[in-house]
């Protein structure tokens, strides 16, 4: 195995290789079941550690705050940014549906954004053009976990006062600037630990904030709008039942199992992006030439997180992207698409009447890519395999 570990649901050369599995192994398992036999299965001690150790893992003076989805991370950060009915949230095309849905939470209105079509991040200089007086956010997406410029990002949002709620899904570690995604001062970032994502607790999200006022906001939040902890509702020693509730909130709490997971995975996460900046090297190499468009690389310093490797099918390869991922699961190979593009989606599309054409970068992207098997559990046979079946494919 690439790691040495014993890792667990591990798929085999002869079998089918599925697009992502996570990378778990006895010393999570262990970690879960301690937790459980701790008798804290809710948030407790080993999420007050998580929260502390991810903040200091990032080392830029942040409020680490957990939650059971990045979904409800990037809810509690817009909440706490004061969106409201009425206000636009600029927020890129291309992502899941999770980083628009929560603006329509709060009542507020997403504005999609076309994408460069290089690194298929967000289009700053269209985002800066679709500004308005209702204009509150920008939500930009580290797309497979190469970070967006981090000084753009923050010129874009002082020049026209907006906050920024970066969402980093993707993103673990990725840096920018040579710093990681999460300490360039954004008002907020949110991470997700999903069961493929670069470290993982099942479901779960951490979201991080400079601001002690907005953590303070985003922790009562989390859990039905309780002005403490549950924690440190139990954990005292003296009795300390009475609590009092200041806002409608939601419950978005992280249980110590999870947890638990995530304190080991936190640890690993920056050997897993080693395995797995490995693999894009090796897909790299053995795809120059091929009619593919290989995906943008970090520039020069900084580190790409590799959560996704998205390849884009040219017109000489003389087959289509479904024809490519129909035949690539012949040879035993999964592969996905990132992502079908909110405009075409049937909800927002019907929402605001959009047509293809509104975002060509976008909908001509969406046609040709392709995103192959990489997490950080990968045997080099499994490597060799995918590499052996895009040639196969493609020749």
């Amino acid at each position: 195995m690439a790691s040495g570990r014993n890792t667990i649901t591990q798929g085999t050369e002869s079998t089918y290789l599925p697009f992502a599995l996570p990378d778990i192994g006895e010393e999570e398992i262990d970690a879960v079941v301690d937790a459980m036999r701790s008798g804290w299965l809710t948030t407790g001690p080993r999420a007050a550690a998580f929260e502390r150790e991810f903040s200091e893992f990032l080392g830029g003076g942040v409020h680490a705050i957990a939650v059971n989805s990045a979904t409800a991370g990037l809810h509690l950060a817009l909440e706490a940014a004061g969106i409201g009915p009425g206000d636009e949230v600029l927020v890129p095309t291309w992502t899941f549906t999770s980083t628009a849905e929560v603006v329509r939470y709060l009542g507020a209105e997403p504005v999609f954004i076309d994408i460069e079509p290089e690194t298929h991040n967000i289009d700053l200089d269209s985002a800066a053009a679709a500004v308005t007086p209702r204009t509150k956010a920008i939500m930009p997406v580290h797309f497979a976990g190469l970070a967006v410029d981090s000084k753009q990002i923050a010129t874009l949002a002082q020049q026209h006062e907006i906050k920024v709620v970066e969402d980093a899904a993707h993103a673990l570690p990725a840096t920018s600037a040579s710093k990681l995604v999460g300490t360039h001062g954004s008002e907020f970032t949110v991470f997700s630990f999903y069961a493929t994502k670069t470290m993982t607790t099942g479901e779960g999200g951490m979201v991080v904030t400079p601001d002690e006022s907005a953590a303070t906001r985003m922790r009562t939040m989390r859990l039905h709008g309780i002005d403490r902890d549950v924690f440190n509702r139990y954990r005292s020693d003296v009795p300390s039942w009475r609590y009092d509730v200041v806002a409608p909130g939601f419950k978005y709490n992280l249980t110590d199992p999870a947890a638990a997971m995530g304190r080991v995975q936190l640890r690993r996460s920056e050997k897993m992006q080693r395995r797995r900046e490995a693999i894009a090297g090796q897909y790299n190499d053995a795809f120059r030439g091929l009619p593919l468009r290989l995906p943008a690389g970090p520039p020069t310093g900084d580190t790409h997180a590799w959560h996704l490797y998205v390849i884009s099918i040219t017109d000489e390869a003389g087959v289509s992207r479904d024809d490519f991922i129909d035949r690539m699961g012949r040879e035993g190979v999964g592969c996905s698409v990132h992502f079908i593009p909110l405009h075409m989606q049937p909800y927002w599309r019907e929402r605001y009447n959009f047509a293809r054409e509104d975002f060509p970068a976008a909908t001509a992207e969406f046609e040709r890519v392709v995103s192959l098997p990489i997490f950080s559990s990968m045997t080099q046979a499994q490597v060799d395999k995918v590499i052996a079946a895009v040639h196969g494919v493609l020749r």
